[in-house]
């Protein structure tokens, strides 16, 4: 699970809200208690009233950035302990959101969460947002929200934003173990931002943020469903890309099943980056994709890297290309994902048909003795965060593909680093919205294992049209890990989001694009909401999204599958316990 340098187009009240709160406790302040939770004004220092103004750019902030420094806000949130260590005004021309000046408060929440919140000085019309993070975290950083996506939301000033670095500064799993620090980052961090960010930024304009969002890709996903199941009234809206809330199971076995793929039996990697284009040729063809080569419905091809295994006394050559048994063995494996002894997958979720080329660094290496980003990902979990003590010597060989093992390793992390509980009740109750994405040629984490959470919701919450009212998903041919990859991997769902939370407008399809190094839109297209597919039935252009319409996929639709695990609490309800698992029937889409 890495972080990428590029972040989904969303919006995040927690940010904001608990940038904005850590900022006033670090400072002491000089507003009361009574100003900082319900009145509608604040006093500046010399104690004259200022009142919140409503201008034609915004609402204009109600105290300088000079005075949120001094803010005492201790007793606003007072089980939420937290200093300003800065706050300082910052010009429009330096700002890489956009045009925009903003007041940058910086503070710290016990005992070590850093946070960012940018505060804009016009523009703002009442919205925060919250981002997530990547990776392991360990570094705050609102540098890089939507801007890319150019959602003049954003990059207007209408949102004030924030961020943290989860409790720690380190980019390995060393934090881990801390036992507060593994809350902090395993679901604690966002929700104390949340709380602070929302009082600073009443402070600051003199009247409260009317509506909150969240967004994140990749752990910044696992971020978003945290809040979504756990915290459920901290935001209104949520935006969850190609979410890591399966994170145990995921830096676990899912992780480490690829790397034994490519690695059998510990030797040299079967599979090396220069396989990867003749592979994907042959994917292509076996899947009857179209010439645009990208695989609108991967779930439903099934082709077998069997097809072109070399024949007896056959040399793979470029011009004829073959495999290996040994790698016939290696695709085989990853596009059936990590499975025990008696055939359970241990994660719901495997490669794709039609990623390879995303696999490059990641699932395969440059060199047959060279490493990759699975072996990585594997040993910092698995030496860090998983045991009760450290164990650094452990390595992606050392992970036991058994049901007993898998006991062990899930049993104690699943309630800290997991956010698999499919019971949204409490979330759609407070009127919350939802919108996942994926990349079905995410490299990182599959998409079926957020297909198969998604379903999991549907059973719970009364199925596909209950569900749908406030949670959809929307997966992006082609796009690999939180962007890249060789489908139109831009999208905007920041607009979709508050459209839905302030106007009731759900999403029916997002608008995906690829835009060059000079910011042209290349090419654009639908993706529609889960388990629809866009499909070229007019013959015009692939880059043309007037190409398309929706078409349901079966395979999506029909999707079931076992495992081991379960999805929290929601599976306990609807699954039954079978030969020491779980198995799950899905309601029909």
């Amino acid at each position: 699970m890495r972080m990428l340098p590029r972040w989904s187009p969303w919006k995040s009240t927690t940010v904001m809200a608990t940038l904005a709160a850590t900022l006033a406790l670090v400072t002491g302040a000089s507003i009361s208690l009574a100003d900082a939770t319900t009145g509608a004004s604040a006093t500046s220092g010399s104690g004259t009233a200022v009142n919140a103004a409503t201008t034609t750019s915004g609402i204009a902030p109600a105290l300088t950035c000079s005075q949120v420094a001094s803010l005492d806000l201790a007793a606003a949130v007072p089980d939420v302990p937290f200093e300003i260590t800065s706050a300082a005004e910052v010009a429009a021309a330096d700002n890489t959101l956009g045009d925009w000046a903003y007041c940058n408060v910086q503070g710290v929440i016990a005992p070590q969460i850093h946070f960012q919140l940018r505060l804009p000085k016009t523009g703002w019309q009442a919205n925060y947002l919250q981002l997530g993070c990547g990776g392991l975290c360990g570094n705050v950083n609102t540098s890089n929200a939507a801007a890319s996506y150019g959602c003049v939301p954003l990059t207007d000033g209408s949102f004030a934003v924030g961020s943290s670095d989860e409790g720690h500064s380190q980019g390995g799993g060393l934090f881990s173990t801390d036992p507060a620090l593994r809350a902090d980052f395993g679901y604690k961090s966002d929700h104390l931002l949340a709380q602070v960010a929302k009082v600073l930024v009443k402070q600051y304009y003199g009247t409260p943020a009317t509506h909150s969002y969240f967004d994140g890709c990749s752990q910044g996903g696992h971020q978003a469903l945290t809040e979504a199941q756990r915290y459920p009234t901290d935001f209104d809206g949520i935006v969850a890309g190609a979410p890591a809330n399966n994170f145990t199971a995921l830096n676990t076995f899912s992780h480490a099943w690829t790397a034994q793929s490519v690695y059998l039996n510990g030797g040299p990697a079967t599979i090396t980056t220069a396989d990867l284009a003749p592979i994907h040729t042959a994917v292509l063809k076996g899947c009857d994709a179209p010439a645009d080569g990208i695989i609108a419905d991967p779930l439903a091809c099934d082709w077998d890297p069997a097809s072109i295994k070399c024949e007896a006394g056959q040399t793979s050559t470029a011009d004829a290309y073959c495999l290996t048994a040994d790698q016939v063995t290696t695709l085989r494996r990853i596009y059936a994902g990590p499975t025990d002894e008696h055939g359970q997958l241990l994660y719901p979720g495997y490669q794709l048909r039609g990623s390879e080329l995303n696999w490059a660094g990641i699932i395969v290496p440059t060199t047959a003795t060279g490493t990759t980003g699975d072996q990585n990902f594997v040993r910092e979990t698995l030496r860090y965060q998983i045991f009760d003590s450290p164990r650094p010597s452990l390595t992606y060989k050392d992970i036991k593909f058994t049901a007993a093992y898998f006991k062990k390793v899930m049993q104690p992390n699943e309630g800290i680093y997991d956010a698999t509980d499919p019971d949204l009740t409490a979330f759609k109750k407070a009127g919350g919205k939802l919108i996942l994405w994926h990349g079905l040629g995410d490299q990182h984490i599959p998409a079926v294992g957020t297909m198969a959470y998604y379903k999991a919701v549907q059973k719970v919450m009364g199925g596909a049209g209950a569900t749908s009212s406030f949670a959809r998903l929307f997966l992006l041919p082609g796009v690999a890990h939180c962007g890249g990859g060789q489908g139109p991997d831009k999208l905007d769902a920041l607009t979709a989001i508050t459209d839905w939370v302030t106007q009731g407008q759900a999403p029916d399809s997002l608008l995906t694009k690829t835009v060059d190094s000079t910011g042209k839109v290349a090419s654009s297209r639908p993706t529609y909401a889960f388990p629809y597919i866009a499909v070229n039935t007019t013959g015009g252009s692939a880059d043309d999204p007037s190409s398309y319409t929706s078409a349901k996929s079966t395979a999506e639709a029909n999707l079931s599958l076992q495992w081991l695990g379960s999805f929290r609490s929601g599976y306990e309800e609807v699954g039954n316990w079978v030969h020491g698992k779980w198995v799950v029937s899905k309601g029909k889409a």
